[in-house]
């Protein structure tokens, strides 16, 4: 790839939208890059739906380069993110983009999403932008490979192998889908037939849920009439939360199977105790348990001036993000350029962010495959 070519400057008109817009959200007021200052754009659900999903992922990743920041940063610069609010609708998220491109940030990051990271990494790969950690597991923003584009988490692929495996292993084989009627919910399908097929069985039903809806009646009355022995939902937290109590309310006993993009926390606080024995896949290690020194790495970072980061999946992903991010751009050299970024990603290799396993180099930009599965207790916890 050919050095990336400087970005164009913003009008006064698309300045001052994106600086109002920036600063509705308390983020850092905008400015071209500067020496001591690598700025990054996050066009994400703060509002709406799937708004907890952006809040928390935000959360932690601030808080992970707050802390580098006041120890000096990487080789003296600061690290920013600007965060603009799509609500998870793809026409706002290109808009965002489009606004943050303009505007010469390095790089996007934490995108929350499939159907808004599906908008927006066109956009990126035009502008020769780095568009690192998406939230989405979705396998059309990994292939075909794009070199501009890096991905912390394991796939939807993973996580739907993982959760078909454990149903079949149960001798539940009658599994239905509940999906999101979009790019994320064909995702997720996808994935889940993938891992059916492989063991010779398909799914009884399938519905189809809006984006942003919670309206699940008819979803609910044509998966309940197959008689399923368990439901894997693909959809934001509040649509499902909505479909398991119809689906309870209408007579359904089975059990409930949700991929990470759910927002494990956010599902349990929408269900309290009608959350008990949901099941969740996650793609990052608990944030529960001091097990790993990753998770007392979070715990601390929140301890000293994080109070109000909430320690959950999501936001243990912001976190893991931002320190993937700040390992890259440590070996791009003292002078960084997007192209020296991306050099420094690859050479990241084979590492343990204690004891979260990642690797990453030329021909691979996916940082890791762990995937296991998580429970709701009823009582707003979460047991791995």
């Amino acid at each position: 790839m050919q050095s990336s070519p400087p970005m164009p400057g913003l009008s006064r008109r698309q300045f001052n939208g994106l600086v109002a817009g920036a600063a509705v959200l308390g983020a850092p007021a905008l400015r071209a890059q500067s020496g001591n200052r690598i700025v990054l754009g996050q066009s994400a659900a703060f509002t709406g739906a799937a708004a907890q999903l952006g809040i928390q992922f935000h959360a932690g990743a601030k808080l992970f380069f707050d802390q580098l920041n006041g120890q000096g940063g990487v080789s003296g610069q600061r690290i920013e993110i600007v965060q603009l609010d799509d609500g998870y609708e793809p026409d706002r998220c290109a808009e965002n983009t489009q606004k943050l491109l303009a505007s010469e940030v390095f790089a996007l990051f934490g995108y929350i999403g499939t159907p808004t990271s599906l908008a927006a990494l066109p956009l990126a790969t035009k502008a020769q932008t780095p568009f690192i950690a998406p939230f989405t597991g979705a396998m059309g923003l990994r292939q075909p490979f794009n070199r501009l584009a890096f991905h912390l988490r394991a796939s939807y692929n993973d996580e739907t192998a993982l959760i078909v495996r454990q149903l079949t292993n149960l001798g539940l084989n009658k599994v239905a889908v509940f999906h999101q009627n979009d790019a994320y919910g064909k995702a997720g399908l996808d994935g889940t037939v993938l891992a059916l097929t492989a063991r010779n069985l398909k799914p009884v039903a399938t519905a189809t849920v809006e984006r942003n809806s919670v309206d699940v009646a008819q979803a609910v009355a044509t998966i309940n009439a197959a008689k399923p022995d368990a439901v894997v939902q693909i959809s934001a937290y509040k649509s499902c939360a909505a479909y398991i109590r119809a689906a309870r309310a209408a007579g359904y006993g089975g059990t409930f199977y949700n991929v990470s993009f759910v927002g494990t926390q956010a599902l349990a606080d929408e269900l309290g105790k009608d959350g008990a024995g949901v099941v969740v896949s996650q793609v990052v290690p608990t944030p529960y348990s001091a097990s790993r020194p990753i998770t007392r790495e979070f715990i601390e970072a929140i301890g000293k001036g994080g109070n109000k980061v909430q320690p959950n999946f999501s936001s243990m992903e912001g976190f893991l993000a931002a320190k993937l991010f700040s390992e890259g751009l440590r070996r791009a050299g003292s002078r960084v350029t997007r192209d020296s970024f991306i050099n420094g990603m690859e050479a990241i290799g084979e590492q343990s962010f204690g004891g979260f396993q990642v690797s990453l180099g030329p021909n691979d930009h996916v940082a890791s495959s762990f995937a296991e599965l998580s429970m709701l207790t009823g009582d707003g916890k979460v047991r791995t």
